[in-house]
């Protein structure tokens, strides 16, 4: 048995610590190896995916400023999260670490995304609606894009 590792040599899946005792090991593919691996793939997808997102989807809504920095927030979230998962799984951090680092990033995002935003897109939205009917309410009468002709005046 090899205690630094906790698990036995011949046992590839072994776990003989406290859940605890796992959380000041250092993050690598000996010490997890059913979690290192899908954590460094899906950090790398994501933050592609949501580089990828943030070009779509910014250039889709550009003239929609509060969609377009939503958009933004939920780029450097993603951003510094999945950065972090990556920088933390190439230097072998603690698992403590990554595992704050998930639970906070996953949290900010939603927080961005359900919480912080929705309130804001709705005001923008209100505007939008009030500027619309004013708009209509100008030209609500038939002749009101036909141009009258003015008089000249005699002197």
């Amino acid at each position: 048995m090899d205690p630094a590792r906790g698990r036995l040599e011949g046992d590839r899946y072994g776990v003989t610590l406290a859940p605890w005792d796992y959380l000041l090991m250092p993050f690598n593919q000996h010490q997890f190896p059913d979690l290192f691996w899908p954590v460094v793939v899906a950090s790398a997808a994501l933050l592609v995916v949501q580089i990828v997102l943030y070009n779509v989807r910014s250039r889709a809504l550009h003239r929609f400023e509060p969609l377009v920095t939503m958009q933004e927030w939920l780029l450097w979230t993603g951003f510094c999260t999945f950065g972090l998962l990556l920088v933390m799984s190439l230097f072998q951090w603690y698992f403590l670490f990554v595992l704050t680092t998930i639970v906070i990033g996953v949290a900010c995002y939603v927080w961005v995304r359900f919480r912080h935003w929705p309130p804001e897109i709705a005001g923008y939205n209100q505007q939008l609606r009030r500027a619309r009917f004013f708009s209509q309410a100008r030209y609500k009468h038939p002749e009101a894009t036909i141009r009258t002709r003015r008089r000249r005046r005699r002197r």
